[in-house]
């Protein structure tokens, strides 16, 4: 249980190290030259944010350590690969084929997902190992 709790607590530290990255500075201009879809700053929920990426670093990390018998970094980084793909194509394309964001908004949310979900599952098979 230990394991767990601290691999929960590393994905969510490092997602929002790189949601910062990733949002904050890569795709910053994209969402600058889109105002008009977002939110002011004023107006932007972070506290539910932080509360849904903690909700999604649990999930993440309890798929790995109830479901997969084998427990390996590579397994972790695997999982995090297939999983950052299946999530990340779903938000950055299905979004763009229903909203009017830019295709480097999308490409971006897609790859960041990818990055995210990649070192998240490296992170938790280093934490949860057999």
């Amino acid at each position: 249980m230990k394991k767990t709790i601290i691999a929960i607590l590393a994905v969510f530290v490092s997602w929002q190290v790189l949601d910062f990255i990733i949002h904050g500075v890569i795709l910053q201009s994209t969402y600058a030259a889109t105002l008009s879809l977002w939110r002011p700053d004023t107006e932007m929920k972070m506290g539910l944010m932080m509360l849904v990426s903690l909700v999604s670093a649990l999930c993440f990390v309890l798929v790995y350590d109830w479901f997969f018998k084998e427990k390996k970094m590579m397994i972790g980084l695997k999982y995090g690969v297939i999983f950052g793909v299946g999530v990340g194509f779903s938000m950055g394309y299905g979004t763009y084929s229903v909203q009017p964001i830019m295709y480097y908004t999308a490409l971006g949310w897609f790859l960041g997902t990818v990055v995210e979900a990649a070192v998240a599952g490296l992170l938790t098979g280093l934490i949860i190992k057999d």
